[in-house]
């Protein structure tokens, strides 16, 4: 491969027949031209490697300290205190724990059980006790605190909360406008007013709402569930509306009023 002859194709001879008159500055003549000399640097450069490699090796496996060396090494033994710090003898003592809030004093309530040959294993309190004490899962002392309450329906203090009426989708009766849906389309075209904005700007489109007709057919918790596209102030408008409506006849169901949910689209169209 390295002969300089005609049938190698690094042959100086053959390259300069080859690229005769032709550019012979970059190319394949110069990759030619220098191959033998990139290949035996790239040979060398590996050479090298593998005996740098070999000399760390042999130098690792083989060293050892001297004794000199090893004399004069220092190691630090430093003991560490562990022993805990000692208190403050002016420091006051920590405040003492809370005291346990009172217990208030019940009997166990043993739920029958019939037996063929009942055996009494735990008898049941006299019915005084029972009327002066408390009901519960086990029998305990109290802590003779008078002042425990227990938590009735009557004195409010317990976690009895009131349950929130319910908001139906579909009643019996629904909700309507005085008047019918009408006189809504009447009033809603009476009072909306275009945004001036929305107007300029060639705005139009459709403002889906959802509010709550109450008992007393007043008008609550009105929402945008889709507005017209790039213009807020469109739903705004629309809400105002909607929260300026007169009272509504409200929705029953089995013949009593409740809340209930209405949807209304209100259409905003430059005419």
């Amino acid at each position: 491969m390295l002969a300089n002859n005609w049938y190698n194709v690094v042959s100086d001879i053959r390259n300069d027949v080859v690229f005769q008159g032709r550019n012979q500055k970059y190319g394949a003549y110069q990759l030619r031209k220098e191959y033998n000399r990139t290949l035996a640097i790239i040979v060398l450069s590996m050479v090298a490697a593998a005996l740098l490699a070999l000399g760390i090796k042999y130098f690792i496996d083989n060293y050892k300290p001297s004794e000199d060396e090893l004399a004069n090494t220092k190691i630090d033994i430093t003991q560490i205190d562990l022993t805990p710090p000692q208190l403050d003898k002016n420091e006051p003592p920590p405040p003492p724990p809370p005291p346990p809030p009172p217990v208030m004093e019940t009997i166990k309530f043993v739920p029958p059980v019939i037996k063929e040959d009942a055996v009494e294993d735990e008898p049941p309190p006299p019915q005084e006790k029972v009327s002066e004490t408390n009901v519960g899962t086990q029998t305990q002392e109290g802590s003779g605190d008078d002042n425990i309450q227990v938590p009735t329906e009557e004195s409010g203090s317990g976690v009895i909360e009131e349950k929130a009426p319910e908001i139906f989708t579909v009643v019996q009766e629904m909700p309507e406008f005085p008047g019918g849906p009408m006189e809504m389309m009447k009033y809603i075209q009476k009072n909306i007013v275009y945004p001036p904005s929305a107007r300029e700007a060639g705005i139009s489109g459709k403002c889906f709402l959802r509010f709550v007709v109450n008992e007393d057919g007043k008008i609550s918790s009105v929402e945008v569930l889709k507005g017209v596209p790039g213009c807020p102030e469109c739903d705004k408008e629309a809400m105002r509306v909607i929260k300026s409506m007169p009272s509504w006849k409200p929705g029953k169901q089995n013949g009593k009023e409740v809340k209930v949910y209405f949807q209304l689209p209100i259409n905003f169209t430059i005419k």
